[in-house]
């Protein structure tokens, strides 16, 4: 099957935070026009990058093919269901939302008005994640019995909505969440979940230095921990997987000297979600936004749908009640608690 043609794209881009910085380059990149709208900050990424800026939410969804959603967690719900009643296909920053029931919600509103809504799970689009994905999909280190994921970052909870768990569903959803897709991705879908938090959050305040660790059981019998950590500001940015299977092992740490530098963007300085970006790859956010506007072109499906995002949420909320009661969630009959959290129902698009 031919590439769908690209050319002519009319992208709005909701948000004007740190992330909004990777996906104008890569819009740029594509040849996209951009039309950016959000409550603060949109003036300034448009002189920086030559985007044209829409005063209203509305006025953007009438000009643009498809959204490009870069706002906080807690906003993209009602962001995502105002551009499907308009009848504009949908791209989303993770998570997705911050209830599997509102990722639902979200999938069932885009089917009913003949739209798609990705969520942009970037981590599936790095080289050596896709790589090793490839190789367990092809049974080159055969079944799959352990697997350790782990994300380190400077914390960004010391400013803004962050440290707000109703608002960003803590380190959890907001980092772990790229680590709890891979699992599922890597080693097939979970049947039991336990967590920890250390420090602990107080009355829905997350530390502003914070290390979870989650350990899946999976149906294929593969075990898998995830560990995800807010340093102090300045930590450097640090991932990494070791994935064995009983016939070899599949090992990436992007702190190892491969030869290559991992340079951060230009805000990362701040401590403020610092973001890697390798010299030696095609930008990863590039990577993934072509594949997703080809898809929304009528190419073949991408490699993370609707359904993904949900699941890493659904994971996401499993792991909060596991911390919160101390037990082990069975993942094949797990209902989420009602979320105790704020009703942030502003469209208008906060920045990121």
């Amino acid at each position: 099957m031919s590439e769908p043609d690209l050319s002519g794209l009319t992208v709005g881009l909701i948000g004007a935070g740190n992330i909004a910085h990777v996906h104008v380059a890569a819009w740029k990149a594509l040849g996209a026009r951009v039309l950016v709208h959000s409550i603060a900050g949109a003036p300034e990424l448009a002189t920086q990058y030559g985007l044209e800026v829409a005063e209203s939410l509305d006025g953007l969804l009438e000009e643009v093919e498809f959204v490009d959603i870069v706002t906080p967690s807690a906003t993209h719900k009602e962001i995502a269901l105002a551009a499907i009643k308009a009848g504009r296909n949908v791209i989303c920053e993770k998570p997705l939302s911050l209830t599997a029931a509102d990722a639902r919600e979200l999938s069932e509103a885009a089917a009913a008005a003949g739209v798609r809504i990705y969520p942009a799970h970037v981590v599936r689009f790095f080289p050596a994640y896709a790589a090793a994905h490839n190789a367990v999909q092809a049974g080159r280190i055969g079944k799959v019995a352990v697997a350790r994921f782990f994300r380190v970052a400077s914390s960004p909870a010391g400013a803004g909505w962050y440290r707000d768990v109703a608002r960003s569903g803590g380190v959890i959803m907001d980092l772990m969440v790229h680590d709890l897709d891979q699992a599922r991705w890597l080693c097939g879908e979970v049947i039991s979940l336990y967590a920890v938090q250390s420090p602990p959050s107080v009355e829905g305040i997350s530390p502003v230095n914070v290390a979870a660790h989650v350990t899946l059981t999976h149906a294929t019998g593969a075990i898998s921990h995830l560990r995800a950590t807010w340093g102090a500001t300045g930590t450097q940015f640090k991932s990494g997987f070791s994935i064995a299977g009983d016939r070899g092992l599949l090992e990436y740490s992007s702190a190892e000297d491969t030869g290559f530098s991992e340079e951060l963007q230009d805000a990362a300085s701040t401590g403020d979600l610092l973001i890697p970006s390798s010299t030696l790859y095609e930008s990863p956010y590039l990577t993934q936004l072509r594949e997703l506007a080809a898809a929304l072109r009528g190419g073949p499906e991408p490699r993370v749908v609707a359904a993904d995002g949900a699941a890493a949420v659904y994971l996401a909320e499993a792991a909060r009640e596991s911390m919160a009661t101390g037990r082990t969630i069975d993942m094949t009959n797990f209902v989420p608690s009602p979320p105790d959290r704020h009703d942030l129902v502003d469209p208008s698009g906060a920045v990121e």
